[in-house]
């Protein structure tokens, strides 16, 4: 078995075929991240036939003395179910990059460990799984572990909505909370467009804030996946946004005073009347709740009669699916929920494609404990999601003195 460097064109070709490819090991997500500091080289591996049986981009970087810390993201693409091959593999590949000054090589296999449904149940298990982490760990990486929310690099978790069905089928089985919330945004005027200019600024106006890559980065992904990204967008139509919010407060403005007058009603008995009162009251603060409403809406048109951008999210194309990569809202119009808008138009755009399933990005494994991040869980898991559990982050080291006096170094730094 050698390693060898491959062309970007000679990877590319053996990664879109290979069991676990993803638009992260290839070299569209290399040129990118040489542009933001990395450095990028793309292995091959092969047999003593001289075949290629495996392949890997790495990206590095320099961090202390000349000495280089790697990662290969998603995992290096290889089969990872025969032990003696994975232990060549990684010797060749210690030896390979401990000559050249590397110290560690992180590894995040784009390999399912389960299938669950959206409360967290297994429907499905990789029976290989067990197996490839103890092939992993007898071949000398360290295993990061189980992390239920986020590990280093990539999430371990990622809610998957399946399509390729009847659109009516695929609405139907969403949770009612986010049928409602689709509705809510529809009436509040909320329009959807997809952004063929790839215009990814405004994005970035809701992102920036959140995320520590700048503006640049998001310009780059445009340019170097190309076609690959689509760019939504969710446009207030304040016009609309007054009518619907006047049509509804006057609406509620009839059901309180018919409220008002059963509380009134002799005829009716205490339990009866205590019953009114109490749906009184409840309309009394959706009253004040639909007047702001019609006060803000007024005042939007007022301000921006041609309507105003409120949320956006950017989409990798990949494989015959889609991968949401960014998304954000202006919270100040966050209870619209017009993030949930956009994803039901995107969902109805793949799903007219023949794609396989839009990927909505992580969750946490954590799905009946209460936690920081169950707020994520729900806005993406009440689309009837399909969560894909993988396999998790692997380190080894290649040079233990010297990363023993690297980390030693950043004890001391800090």
């Amino acid at each position: 078995m050698k390693i060898v460097t491959l062309s970007s064109d000679q990877f590319d070709n053996y990664a879109s075929a290979h069991r676990y490819r993803n638009y992260y090991q290839s070299s569209a997500y290399g040129n990118l991240m040489i542009k933001f500091g990395y450095n990028a080289h793309y292995l091959g591996i092969i047999n003593e036939q001289n075949k290629l049986i495996g392949a890997s981009l790495i990206l590095y970087k320099t961090v202390w003395m000349g000495k280089k810390i790697a990662y290969a993201p998603r995992g290096i693409l290889f089969n990872y179910e025969n032990a003696d091959s994975l232990k060549e593999m990684t010797e060749k590949l210690m030896q390979v990059l401990g000559k050249q000054g590397f110290m560690l090589l992180r590894i995040d296999p784009y390999i399912p460990l389960t299938v669950r449904d959206n409360t967290g149940t297994i429907m499905n298990f990789n029976n290989k799984g067990n197996t490839i982490i103890d092939n992993l760990k007898s071949a000398g990486y360290e295993y990061k572990g189980k992390n239920l929310f986020f590990e280093t690099e990539k999430p371990r978790w990622e809610a998957l909505v399946l399509l390729n069905r009847d659109i009516r089928e695929i609405f139907a089985k969403f949770d009612k909370r986010t049928r409602n919330k689709i509705r809510r945004a529809t009436n509040s005027g909320v329009e959807v467009i997809k952004d063929e200019s790839k215009n990814v600024t405004k994005l970035y106006e809701f992102i920036g804030k959140k995320e520590k890559k700048p503006l640049s980065y998001y310009k780059a992904i445009i340019n170097d996946f190309g076609d690959n990204v689509d760019l939504y967008y969710a446009k207030i139509n304040t016009e609309t946004f007054v009518i619907n919010s006047r049509r509804t407060y006057e609406k509620e403005m009839e059901d309180n005073d018919l409220l008002a007058n059963k509380v009134q009603d002799i005829t009716l008995d205490d339990k009866e009347r205590e019953s009114f009162l109490n749906k009184k009251m409840e309309s009394d603060k959706l009253m004040t709740s639909y007047k702001n409403s019609l006060l803000t809406s007024t005042e939007l048109l007022k301000n921006n009669p041609n309507g105003i951008i409120i949320a956006g999210i950017m989409v990798i194309n990949y494989d015959n699916a889609a991968y949401i990569f960014a998304e954000g809202i202006d919270e100040e119009y966050s209870y619209l929920n017009a993030n949930y808008l956009v994803k039901w138009r995107m969902i109805d755009d793949y799903n007219n494609k023949g794609y396989k399933y839009l990927n909505l990005n992580g969750v946490v494994g954590e799905f009946e404990k209460e936690n920081e991040y169950s707020g994520l869980n729900e806005s993406k898991l009440g689309f009837n999601s399909t969560i894909t559990e993988y396999i998790g982050e692997f380190d080894i080291v290649l040079n233990k003195f010297n990363f023993n006096m690297f980390e030693k170094f950043n004890k001391k730094k800090k």
